[in-house]
């Protein structure tokens, strides 16, 4: 039975109640409201947003049989954290060969990119939406030995209902500026929450302090496993075929960009054209699915363009370069020198840099970098990136960094030193869980 605690202190006990009702109502109000999620989730299926032929993953519904023997349920809510994760799972997999491991994600993208890189023994299934009915048939089916849940998506429903059936870990764990202030306000509600983890390893000492204060226990710090993540993958014959089409003129990448950011980017390329530079622009946009409205928009700019995934070539006379399919990041990471990373020229939190640190790129960034603001802080004390305030400081600094091949490799070099001093968490973090896990398949061994 959930409890708040005694009316110590009438002020806090009043807090206390107040947010154990708050919890209570958000149970009520998802089990009620299920029909208009539904219709939410019915809504998104037909934009593309949802896969439509695993949908009923997003209901609770499982996809195969649950394995036998001990199973490791691992939740990162994207891309990023995903990727980030996978280490861990083939550590953890190859350290226990009879354990198994569920990844669960909240977007198509992310089950596309991830499904080919699972180890032996893992497998994907969509997260179900965080629906009272949902989460019960997820959890009755699956059973799960051991949670891991990846950096900051925290489901009350998910997270709470999990806690009462295994041990959680949470990975990586970060907090927002917006998110703490939040949880400040509902202390003792986010203390429900989190007090659901056995163990909390946040990403920096910042998010340590923060996890504690809000009253998380048994918080153990030891490092970012973003700075553990292997290179991008790349595909030689595919690299070849792009280094021949680009020649010898300079190109810079715009990585993983938001709504606003293309034209942004289109806009410079023509300013750049206009001063004789012989320069080719690739953009990669975050969501590939916005692809209509981006060639759009730059079409509008009356620059020429190139589309990868209609596999139009790279001609002389291609301004810029749309890398619009999944999963080859690495390649264009490979192919340029200068990477500017997206969604940090508008207010998205920015997203990893250490992508392109780990293969020798130079890096720029806008102001909003938020997701990242550890990591952004160290690549700026060590001196590693070049931060723009906006699009016409990003302009001046690529034609700077163009005409300037000693500041491209100094900066490169002292992001990849950086990445390469920080690395060496991931075993850290593996033998924090493999504690548990050993435990459980302990158990498991003596009940057999």
């Amino acid at each position: 039975m959930e409890k708040f605690p005694n009316p110590s202190n009438d002020n806090t006990f009043n807090e206390a109640k107040n947010n154990y009702m708050l919890l209570k109502l958000y149970k009520l109000l998802t089990f009620i409201g299920s029909p208009l999620i539904d219709l939410y989730l019915f809504k998104r299926k037909k934009t593309g947003k949802e896969d439509s032929k695993r949908f009923p993953e997003r209901l609770g519904y499982p996809a195969f049989p649950r394995p036998e023997g001990t199973l490791v349920w691992v939740h990162a809510a994207s891309v990023g954290e995903a990727l980030s994760v996978l280490p861990i799972i083939k550590k953890l997999s190859d350290a226990n060969e009879d354990v198994n491991f569920l990844l669960t994600t909240g977007t198509t993208t992310s089950a596309k990119l991830i499904e080919s890189r699972l180890p032996d023994k893992a497998f994907h299934q969509f997260i179900p939406v965080d629906m009272p009915l949902a989460v019960r048939r997820f959890l009755k089916h699956w059973k799960p030995d051991l949670a891991l849940w990846v950096e900051s998506e925290l489901w009350p429903n998910l997270v709470t209902q999990t806690g009462k059936k295994c041990k959680m870990i949470l990975v990586n764990g970060r907090i927002s500026d917006n998110s703490y202030r939040k949880w400040l306000r509902y202390k003792s509600l986010g203390q429900q929450i989190l007090r659901c983890f056995t163990l909390t390893l946040p990403q920096s000492k910042l998010d340590a302090e923060r996890f504690e204060a809000l009253g998380a226990g048994n918080v153990k710090y030891f490092g970012n496993i973003k700075f553990d993540a292997p290179a991008l993958p790349s595909d030689s014959q595919k690299m070849g075929e792009l280094v021949s089409q680009v020649g010898e003129r300079p190109v810079w990448l715009a990585s993983s960009t938001h709504e606003n950011e293309e034209v942004m980017i289109a806009n410079i390329h023509k300013e750049l054209k206009e001063e004789n530079l012989n320069l080719l622009t690739i953009i990669a946009p975050r969501h590939p699915k916005r692809m209509a409205e981006i060639v759009k928009d730059i079409k509008e700019t009356g620059l020429n363009i190139a589309v990868r995934s209609k596999e139009e070539p790279i001609e002389e006379e291609t301004d810029i370069y749309i890398a619009d399919t999944l999963g080859e990041l690495g390649i264009f990471y490979r192919l340029v020198s200068i990477v500017f990373i997206g969604g940090s020229l508008v207010d998205k939190g920015g997203q990893n840099p250490l992508e392109a640190a780990r293969l020798d790129c130079t890096i720029i960034y806008g102001p909003y970098m938020d997701n990242f603001k550890e990591i952004k802080h160290e690549l700026e004390e060590a001196e590693a990136v070049i931060c723009v305030n906006n699009k016409s400081d990003l302009k001046n600094t690529i034609e700077e960094l163009i005409k300037d091949h000693e500041r491209q490799e100094e900066l490169a070099k002292a992001a990849r030193k950086l990445v390469d001093e920080k690395a060496g968490v991931l075993d850290s973090y593996v033998k924090e869980i493999n504690t548990y896990l050993e435990q459980i398949t302990g158990k498991k061994d003596k009940a057999a």
